[in-house]
C-alpha cells in the first residue's frame, strides 16, 4: 500500500487506515470479537498497511485493550498506532480537554495498549469549558515527554482548528505542530469542505476522515432495505445510519451504483477511492465488521477512478455553499 505524509510532518502514513471502533463491543463472545479483531489487524498489516485509529472510549476501553492483546500478531514498529482522549461518558459534559484529564487518560490507554508511546495522540472533541491553550499544552508534555510522537486533533470546526494550529506555530521549537485533523467526510458528507478542510490545508495539516463510506450506506446495501446483520438494523446504531437513508442519500448512492457498474468494481471501492484522492485527504480510516469486508477495503489501492466519474460524483454529491462561500469576483 502507498503511504502519505501526515501533513506538513515527516511521518508517513498508509493511505488507507484502520478503524477499531467495531471492536470489543458489548454482545460478542470474548474469542469471536478477538479473533474478528485479529484477522482484521493481520490482513490490513499483509497489505502494507500501518495507521491504526483508535480512542480511549471506544467499548469503554476495550479497544485499546484488544489491539494491546494483539500487538504480538505483527511488529510494533510496522504500525502508526492512534488513540484520541477527551470524551467523558457524562451526561452533563460530553467533553474535558483539561490538562489533568487529558494526561490522566493517555497514562491509560498507554496501560492498555502495552507501549510506551503512540504515534498520533488526537484530542477527541474540542472542550468550550477549558481554555483551549491548557488543551494544547497536555499535546506539547505528551510529546516532550516521548508519550507521544505526533498530536492531532478530531471534530474540530473550522474556526477551532485554525485557531489551534496557528497557537502551536507560533513558537517554533517550544510548541507541537499539529499533524492531523480527523472529521467525517464522505460522498454524503462534504461539509468539511467548507470550512475546515481549507483551513487544515493551509495550516499543514492532513485529514483523516472517518465514515469514509457513509456510515455504511455507499456500500449499497441499503437500497432495497435495511438487512438484519447491518448496523441500520443494530438497536444501538440505527439512528447513527438513519440521517444518510433519506432520498438526497439515495441520488448519491444511485450515481455510486451505476460508476461501479461501468468500472466493474463494487460501489464499496468507488466511495473510498473517491475520498482516498481528495485534495488535502491523507488517510481515511475504514472501520470493517469483519476481515472479509476489510480486505474488499483494502482492494481499492490498484484503483484510480477516470476524471469523468469523478466529475459525475463531485456533481452529484455537491452541497450546497452560499454566503460567505460564493466566488464574489464571478457575480
Amino acid at each position: 500500500m502507498k503511504r502519505r505524509h501526515l501533513g506538513r510532518t515527516g511521518l508517513r502514513v498508509s493511505r488507507i487506515g484502520l478503524g477499531t471502533l467495531t471492536w470489543a463491543r458489548d454482545g460478542e463472545e470474548r474469542y469471536s470479537a478477538e479473533q474478528q479483531a485479529a484477522d482484521q489487524l493481520k490482513a490490513f498489516w499483509e497489505a502494507g498497511g500501518t495507521l491504526v485509529d483508535t480512542a480511549d472510549v471506544y467499548a469503554d476501553g476495550g479497544a485499546e485493550y484488544l489491539l494491546g492483546r494483539l500487538l504480538d500478531l505483527v511488529p510494533r514498529d510496522d504500525l502508526v498506532i492512534a488513540t484520541k482522549a477527551g470524551s467523558v461518558p457524562d451526561p452533563d459534559r460530553r467533553f474535558d480537554g483539561s490538562r489533568s484529564h487529558l494526561l490522566r487518560a493517555l497514562d491509560a490507554s498507554l496501560a492498555r495498549l502495552g507501549t510506551d508511546h503512540v504515534d498520533l495522540w488526537q484530542v477527541h472533541a474540542f472542550d468550550p469549558h477549558t481554555p483551549l491553550e491548557e488543551t494544547l499544552q497536555a499535546l506539547d508534555i505528551a510529546v516532550s515527554s516521548g508519550r507521544a510522537r505526533y498530536a492531532g486533533v478530531s471534530n474540530f470546526s473550522g474556526w477551532q482548528l485554525a485557531k489551534a494550529a496557528t497557537w502551536q506555530l507560533a513558537t517554533p521549537g517550544t510548541r507541537t505542530r499539529l499533524a492531523s485533523t480527523q472529521m467525517e467526510y464522505s460522498l454524503l458528507q462534504r461539509g468539511v469542505e467548507r470550512e475546515v478542510l481549507p483551513a487544515a490545508r493551509d495550516l499543514g495539516l492532513g485529514l483523516l476522515p472517518s465514515s469514509p463510506l457513509g456510515r455504511g450506506v455507499l456500500t449499497g446495501k441499503y437500497r432495497e432495505g435495511t438487512p438484519p446483520d447491518s448496523r441500520g438494523a443494530s438497536e444501538r446504531l440505527a439512528a447513527f445510519v438513519a440521517p444518510y437513508l433519506d432520498d438526497t442519500a439515495g441520488r448519491i448512492v444511485d450515481a455510486v451504483v451505476t460508476a461501479a457498474d461501468g468500472l466493474a468494481v463494487s460501489p464499496l471501492q468507488v466511495a473510498l477511492a473517491w475520498v482516498r484522492d481528495r485534495p488535502g485527504v491523507t488517510a481515511p480510516v475504514v472501520g470493517a465488521r469483519t476481515a472479509q469486508q476489510l480486505t474488499e477495503a483494502l482492494s481499492v489501492e490498484g484503483l484510480s477512478l477516470p476524471g469523468e466519474i469523478r466529475e459525475a460524483l463531485d456533481d452529484v454529491s455537491a452541497p450546497v455553499h452560499r454566503y460567505p462561500d460564493q466566488d464574489w469576483s464571478q457575480l
